[in-house]
């Protein structure tokens, strides 16, 4: 996660999306891609 957020900090990002907006929406998408190694069984 800290080599994400060094990208997100040299990232061309809307100043409405900076700083813990943006975190929120890579935390998701971490979260959607260890759901796909683990066969999307939700429950």
């Amino acid at each position: 996660m800290s080599s994400v957020s060094e990208r997100m900090q040299l990232a061309n990002i809307p100043p409405s999306f900076k700083g813990l907006p943006i975190a929120f929406i890579v935390a998701g998408q971490f979260a959607m891609a260890f759901l796909g190694f683990s066969g999307l069984q939700l429950f």
